[in-house]
């Protein structure tokens, strides 16, 4: 029997990988300097309010990613954090110097860098980056690896024995949903699950949730620089990723351009999750609605 090839397919595969190869080592590169900086005096600004914290450090290595990623790959567009969108390219990429600048700031040891790639629509390379941890989580159209290594998403079957991650809620959750109803929320979350966590970054926690190191997580005012890497990372290791529209974007809409999410570690199944985050969307769509 003859096998015929798909030299588009390998051209693909090809790509990708010297993607996620590029976002890996301009994490790299500005990995040093964060560590050095971390738990360090640094000046503290916001942005929109005092829950949206930048430094003088999510600035400069969002500058030395969007360098390095031009010069490696000029038919790109970049869009990242701080500095907005840059360049006209094919090739669509997310930045986020730094994801849970607030942990960055007051010495809390769980942040990240995160750059993923997409490509006509299509999330194809992502690196996401722990430089305390010195962990690097990265994927492209064959795989996903820690550190070099393969992994594989794990959860626990049972949400009443499970861990879940989630930020819900903060001050604007509550402006939203209305703090009455967002406690209910978090009320019943809290009760379900064994054990709950709001470590901040979502992208560190969506390659925690791949590397099987927590059951779930779920969030409700993410951007895509936030989420997608992380968003292939988890899929390519076996995980669940369920955007939610949370009456901001098309339903139609990419899950990197979804402002909303339920993450689930392979082999779980948590129905009260579900029906909390289900109610929190249908909500806000109402609303969104007039």
């Amino acid at each position: 029997m003859i096998v015929l090839l798909d030299p588009l397919k390998d051209e693909r595969v090809e790509e990708s990988t010297r993607l996620m190869d590029i976002a890996k080592k301009a994490a790299l590169k500005v990995g040093p300097a964060l560590r050095d900086a971390f738990r360090s005096n640094m000046a503290v600004d916001y942005k929109v309010d005092l829950h949206d914290v930048v430094t003088v450090h999510d600035k400069q290595s969002e500058a030395i990613i969007r360098d390095y990623i031009l010069a490696e790959a000029p038919d790109s567009t970049l869009l990242g954090e701080e500095g907005g969108s840059v360049g006209q390219g094919r090739v669509h990429w997310y930045v986020d110097p730094i994801d849970g600048t607030s942990n960055f700031a007051r010495g809390l040891a769980f942040w990240c860098v995160s750059i993923g790639a997409v490509v006509d629509g299509e999330i194809v390379a992502g690196a996401v980056y722990d430089p305390i941890a010195d962990h690097m989580f990265s994927a492209d159209r064959k795989g996903v690896w820690l550190n070099g290594e393969a992994i594989r998403s794990r959860a626990i079957a049972n949400e009443a024995h499970a861990t879940l991650i989630t930020g819900y809620p903060v001050a604007r959750d509550f402006r939203l949903d209305g703090k009455a109803a967002a406690l209910a929320h978090f009320g019943d979350l809290a009760e379900t699950f064994s054990t709950l966590r709001r470590p901040g970054s979502a992208a560190l926690t969506l390659a925690h949730v791949a590397a099987g190191w927590c059951d779930a997580a779920a969030g409700f005012g993410v951007n895509p620089w936030d989420v997608t890497a992380a968003i292939l990372i988890l899929r390519n290791a076996g995980g669940s990723y369920r955007p939610l529209t949370l009456g901001k974007v098309s339903k139609a809409a990419p899950a990197h351009q979804c402002p909303g999410y339920v993450a689930i570690g392979a082999g779980g199944s948590y129905p009260r999750l579900d029906r909390v985050a289900d109610a929190i969307c249908a909500q806000r769509e109402l609303k969104a609605q007039g």
